[in-house]
């Protein structure tokens, strides 16, 4: 006889943390995580990711590179990377269309560097920032 717990699996939404000082964009990506079955938790700075995280576990980070201070996203993630390996991190900056400067993750330089997983410049749509979570998170 097969046991229920064969026959029935239980699907878990995935957790996902997004860290972001802009309340509009938090609140635009928040709705279409949410819309497409992730459970969201919210941070607008650094300090207030690190307090979180000691309390639940992520599947994910999406981060904002500019949070308190100008590159607080490329600390926070390199804590979290740090502290939480297997947690994928999505970048997200708005750097090119403020100051003119671009990152990546192509060039194994950027990569050693920038602890992201992936990386998108701002503006972005919701279906870019949905389909950098998927590809990322294990279905």
């Amino acid at each position: 006889m097969i046991g229920l717990s064969s026959v029935f699996t239980i699907i878990m939404p995935q957790n996902v943390l997004l860290i972001d000082n802009d309340p509009d964009f938090r609140l635009k990506a928040k709705q279409s995580l949410q819309d497409a079955g992730y459970n969201v938790t919210e941070a607008e700075g650094e300090n207030q990711a690190h307090e979180i995280v000691q309390n639940k576990r992520f599947d994910i980070a999406v981060v904002d590179l500019g949070l308190e201070n100008g590159d607080s996203g490329f600390t926070l993630s390199y804590h979290f990377k740090r502290d939480y390996p297997k947690m994928p991190i999505v970048m997200l900056s708005s750097s090119v269309n403020d100051f003119g400067i671009e990152f990546s993750l192509e060039s194994t330089a950027e990569r050693s560097w920038i602890k992201a997983d992936a990386y998108l410049n701002k503006p972005i749509r919701a279906e870019q920032l949905l389909q950098a979570v998927r590809k990322l998170l294990p279905q």
